[in-house]
């Protein structure tokens, strides 16, 4: 399985809105609609490879300071059997 592995900045949320989804049972940030802007971007193709690069960026100072965040996104479905 192949993987995608982003540092994004992390968006501030103004703590009327944070209120606001806590309260109402929604969530406060849709990756799908509006992801958060992209600093760096690498593609890795196994899990091992994928956690060992999320390591390496981890240690970013950004992302030790909380201004940004490591994600790690399979590509593949993980259902499908035709890939190896």
């Amino acid at each position: 399985m192949r993987f995608l592995i982003v540092r994004t900045d992390i968006r501030a949320a103004a703590d009327a809105d944070l209120a606001a989804a806590w309260a109402g049972g929604g969530r406060l940030r849709d990756e799908t609609t509006a992801p958060e802007p992209r600093r760096q971007v690498v593609h890795a193709e196994d899990r091992e490879a994928a956690l060992l690069l999320a390591r390496a960026l981890a240690t970013v100072g950004a992302v030790r300071r909380g201004r940004q965040r490591v994600k790690v996104l399979p590509l593949d479905d993980p259902g499908d059997s035709s890939v190896h």
